[in-house]
């Protein structure tokens, strides 16, 4: 079963740039303007402009949806460093410094809405990726 998750964006085709040329993503389909699938792995992104029909539309209350916040998707990189250096270079936006936490080091990325990406490398040879299936112990 793949992961789906979707993010408000000020820009379906800015986004499409973004998540392609600077962290990978496959275009799966942009049937309409306000509206794109990408993917990643088993991961789906929809990118949704704040539209009067369909996921971007205003709630019953007239509050239009809006891209930002706090939660997030959550990439795997080898190197950090080198990843942050790169998306640097391309004009990369990010919230925070690198954190490091017992498991490896972070950091937020901004795409060009405000939506955040968490790049993290582990630190451990006992992480797993998500998916990868639990650890089990044989005797």
């Amino acid at each position: 079963m793949a992961a789906c998750f979707r993010y408000i964006v000020d820009d379906v085709n800015v986004a499409i740039e973004f998540y392609t040329k600077l962290l990978g993503f496959k275009l799966e389909m942009h049937p309409a303007p306000p509206f794109a699938e990408i993917s990643h792995g088993d991961m789906h992104l929809y990118l949704t402009q704040p539209f009067r029909v369909g996921g971007g539309a205003p709630m019953p209350s007239g509050e239009q949806q809006r891209p930002g916040g706090w939660n997030r998707i959550h990439l795997v990189v080898e190197d950090l460093d080198a990843t942050i250096a790169n998306l640097k270079a391309a004009g990369g936006r990010f919230r925070n410094d690198i954190v490091q936490g017992v498991g490896g080091k972070q950091i937020l990325l901004e795409d060009p809405s405000g939506n955040l990406i968490e790049l993290f490398q582990p630190n451990t040879s006992e992480y797993r990726a998500p998916g990868s299936g639990s650890k089990t112990e044989t005797r």
